[in-house]
């Protein structure tokens, strides 16, 4: 009985050190990291100096040339959109004040 428990505290301490020894080489210490620069990444320095020649309309965001664009922003500065309705106005100016009633006395409940 005495050899069969030597015995088995011998096995199983061999198990566990191949268990260990496995499990330290199959995991690298340092996971190796993808690169995340690419040799055909445009460096900052020369975007900044790039002639940018589209642009979106902000209107309606389709595309335009940079004469369209120019064009439009000319446009917009001479007449610009038109307002909003007075009654529309007067309700913003409502939910803006109780926006603000709200955040100083939030159990107002309004």
């Amino acid at each position: 009985m005495k050899w069969s428990k030597k015995l088995l505290w011998i096995i199983l301490s061999i198990l566990t050190s191949v268990i260990i020894i496995l499990v330290a080489n199959g995991v690298p210490a340092v996971v190796p990291q993808p690169n995340l620069t690419t040799t055909a990444e445009i460096p900052e320095e020369i975007l900044r100096t790039e002639i940018i020649l589209t642009a979106r309309s902000p209107i309606n965001g389709q595309p335009l040339t940079a004469t369209e664009y120019t064009q439009l922003q000319k446009q917009l500065q001479t007449s610009p959109a038109p307002g909003l309705n007075s009654a529309i106005q007067d309700q913003i100016f409502v939910l803006r004040i109780r926006k603000a009633i709200l955040q100083l006395f939030p159990f107002l409940g309004i």
